[in-house]
């Protein structure tokens, strides 16, 4: 329709005041395509348009007859729609799901009849796929592992993850369809299925994923701040409740690799507490080792002058010589670790100018 419109446009311009054309109903699919034709007749600018059999001029018979064979072909063009949808319906209601069959089946066509059958190649395949999550309780990240060295779809490509989830989502396994897909229309399908009803049931209680928190809305505080030394993927953290006999569950925070770059990363959890520790032994280190690579920042200047003050205070209190002891930047880590919030637990990333990873447990630059 672009170029009916580039054609109207043409005309309004006055490059030329003529059509030629095969028949009238070309020119026009609905009522407004028709209305811009015979405004541009009224008003003069366009004074004929020639078919292969008639000419239609400005005068009132010729234009009212140009208007009856658009409305015309306007009617057949509907009608051909409601057609094809009685015809849609109609496969339907006799078991086959019009367009491209699922993974695991094809579309034959034999002596003018097309039907549904299963594919010799990747049936049995999407049988086991189904048998593995009800018997062995397969995730779809373990799945796609195995589905990578034997299934691949029709194009040759590996199947995604978000594919394997559809295919185990989909009732046209155990034969049955929706057809459009959210109109509430279910048919019996007629070709055989690759599952039973009672397993891809099994299978859609094993895929029912808890209610999680809103997005966002739990804060951990080393999040963002660390990579796997592995695959170099950002890490992330995690909390879990373990379950303890005869008493109440017990609250951990664990960081690990996010497996965006190597699906297979086996880099190790880290919990919390061990991260913490490994955090103090790179500040021992690098204070020893390398202290004029620490850089303090202007927070963490203000926090070392309000950790000085209050070591003092207290020593005073207890008739102890502040300057008997001596303190550095691994004390002040400490307090910082034990006592202040996330923000201030964050800045002691700060002191290093080089980007930290997790290996086997412990941070390492």
């Amino acid at each position: 329709m672009d170029q009916l419109l580039k054609l109207l446009n043409d005309i309004s311009e006055k490059r030329f005041d003529g059509i030629l054309t095969w028949a009238p109903d070309r020119l026009s699919r609905n009522a407004g395509d028709l209305g811009m034709l015979v405004d541009l007749m009224d008003q003069g600018e366009l004074s004929k348009i020639r078919t292969f059999s008639q000419t239609f001029s400005n005068n009132p018979n010729e234009k009212f007859l140009l208007m009856i064979l658009c409305s015309q072909a306007k009617l057949e063009n509907d009608q051909k729609g409601i057609n094809v949808k009685r015809g849609i319906r109609a496969k339907c209601e006799m078991g086959w799901r019009p367009g491209m069959s699922p993974i695991g089946y094809y579309n034959r066509a034999f002596a003018g009849v097309k039907d549904i059958i299963i594919d010799p190649d990747r049936g049995h395949i999407v049988t086991e796929m189904f048998e593995r999550v009800v018997k062995n309780g397969d995730s779809g990240r373990k799945l796609k592992i195995w589905l990578d060295t034997c299934l691949t779809t029709r194009g040759g490509k590996k199947v995604s993850l978000s594919q394997i989830y559809l295919m185990l989502k989909n009732p046209f396994y155990y034969g049955e369809f929706e057809y459009p897909v959210g109109s509430s229309s279910w048919y019996k399908g007629s070709h055989p299925p690759l599952v039973t009803k009672n397993v891809f049931n099994k299978v859609q209680e094993k895929l029912v994923v808890p209610l999680k928190s809103k997005w966002r809305s739990k804060v951990f505080t080393y999040k963002g701040l660390l990579r796997c030394a592995n695959c170099k993927a950002s890490v992330i953290g995690e909390d879990r409740y373990r379950e303890r006999l005869n008493k109440e569950p017990r609250y951990h925070v664990y960081y690990h690799c996010t497996k965006q770059v190597d699906n297979s990363c086996k880099e190790p959890y880290i919990s919390e507490d061990e991260l913490e520790r490994s955090l103090l032994k790179l500040i021992n280190f690098m204070y020893i080792a390398h202290p004029q690579e620490l850089f303090l920042t202007d927070k963490i200047q203000e926090g070392l002058e309000e950790f000085e003050n209050m070591r003092e205070a207290l020593f005073l209190q207890q008739d102890i010589n502040p300057n008997s002891k001596i303190w550095d930047i691994r004390d002040y880590a400490k307090y910082v670790l034990s006592n202040k919030n996330a923000e201030e637990k964050r800045e002691l990333f700060k002191l290093f100018n080089f980007p930290l990873f997790v290996q086997n447990g412990n941070i390492t630059s």
